[in-house]
């Protein structure tokens, strides 16, 4: 089974907790030794479920949104992000150089593409940007990949900078 994550980033942690014990709800009902996680390692949500996989024995596979990823991390985020890139069985690169609104819409493509179930952690809001969550969620609606939505209920995401 190969399961896809995107989810919200710059998430609270009271949300980022509940949002860790739905994720690890979520993962044990895979057998670990059949289980690929397929992600992008952002903070949060997809780097939590990346590292819960490795833990339970499942492999886990990075798809790299552009050459400049990594430096588009919080630098505290940086290390957990080469830790999963070292013990990562696959390395999916899309080959744009820069992280942009289309490199980070393409990497969603990708790993939509290379999963049998998508599994969001998103709040159900329209996109704040192109190439986010809600357009990867939507992108594998609309190539009919089962997406599980994992979002704690009551919970809200801080507004945007710049929006209420």
């Amino acid at each position: 089974m190969r399961v896809g994550i995107t989810g919200h980033r710059g998430l609270s942690h009271p949300i980022v907790s509940e949002v860790q014990e739905l994720l690890a709800e979520r993962l044990r009902r895979y057998d670990p030794g059949a289980l690929t996680v397929v992600t992008c390692a952002a903070e949060g949500p997809e780097s939590l479920l990346a590292r819960a996989a490795l833990d339970a024995g499942a492999a886990v596979e990075i798809v790299v949104p552009a050459d400049d990823y990594r430096e588009t991390l919080p630098p505290e985020h940086r290390s957990v992000y080469d830790d999963l890139l070292k013990q990562a069985r696959g390395v999916h690169p899309t080959g744009m150089a820069s992280v942009t609104p289309q490199a980070r819409q393409v990497a969603g493509e990708i790993l939509v593409g290379l999963c049998d179930e998508l599994l969001a952690v998103w709040d159900g809001l329209p996109a704040r940007g192109h190439g986010g969550t809600a357009d990867t969620v939507a992108y594998a609606l609309g190539v009919r990949l089962p997406v599980t939505v994992v979002w704690p209920e009551g919970a809200t995401r801080r507004p945007a900078a710049g929006r209420p």
